[in-house]
């Protein structure tokens, strides 16, 4: 986003396509979602609409970020029950799972489908414009927010448990990696329809995977140290 008159000019459009979007989205799904559709409801035609965003993806990508909000609001209070890092990751993970699977398309969206753009640039264009969800959080969690890949967020976060002597060095990529593995396989597996699971199911089942393998990193003298319990009930 460029400053001055013609990045206020671009902010304010965007504006009135993001919400646009929002409202289809709210009323027909993230699935119907079509340039046409939201142009019109916006008052513009769609040749319009391709000079502010690339095509529908990129559109799609910052429509579907707007419905992140609750989660980064609840993040921080999540990540405050824990005592040490191991348990605060946990927790952000458990925020993140509640909220992903009620609103699995949303986040396939953003964190799965295949954008053909850079994420992290995505990402930076639409807190440019929304800044004002980022205020007030802690830096450790703009960091977290921040970092579109997955793998780099949980390494990003869990490397101060290598400070913290509850992991090896050696061992925080691999967990980062096993850890995507395990949120997009659980996805694939619901959005798919290969499971039973309801979404409160399927963020309880990820969550028991996640704190299973992240508990076989941790250092022996450490385990006992870490008092996450996985919630009987994911709240819907």
């Amino acid at each position: 986003m460029t400053g001055g008159r013609k990045g206020v000019q671009r902010a304010r459009m965007w504006k009135y396509f993001l919400d646009a979007a929002t409202q289809t989205i709210e009323e027909e799904g993230i699935d119907h979602v079509t340039i046409r559709k939201i142009a019109a409801r916006a008052g513009f035609t769609s040749s319009t609409a391709y000079n502010y965003f690339k095509d529908l993806s990129h559109l799609k990508f910052f429509a579907a970020m707007r419905f992140t909000k609750d989660y980064i609001d609840e993040l921080p209070s999540y990540m405050e029950k824990g005592t040490n890092t191991i348990e605060k990751w946990l927790y952000s993970w458990e925020c993140f799972c509640k909220h992903s699977f009620k609103e699995p398309r949303i986040y396939s969206v953003i964190f799965m489908d295949d954008l053909g753009y850079s994420p992290e640039d995505l990402l930076g264009d639409y807190y440019k414009i929304y800044e004002s969800e980022l205020i007030g959080l802690p830096q450790e969690i703009k960091s977290i927010i921040m970092k579109h890949n997955f793998s780099k967020r949980s390494a990003l976060f869990i490397q101060l448990a290598v400070e913290e002597e509850y992991l090896k060095q050696e061992d925080v990529e691999l967990i980062s990696d096993l850890t995507l593995m395990v949120w997009k396989g659980m996805m694939n597996t619901y959005l798919n329809n290969r499971s039973n699971f309801t979404k409160e199911e399927a963020a309880k089942q990820t969550i028991y995977f996640l704190s299973e393998n992240i508990m076989r990193f941790v250092t022996p003298e450490y385990k006992d140290k870490i008092n996450y319990v996985i919630p009987d009930e994911f709240s819907s």
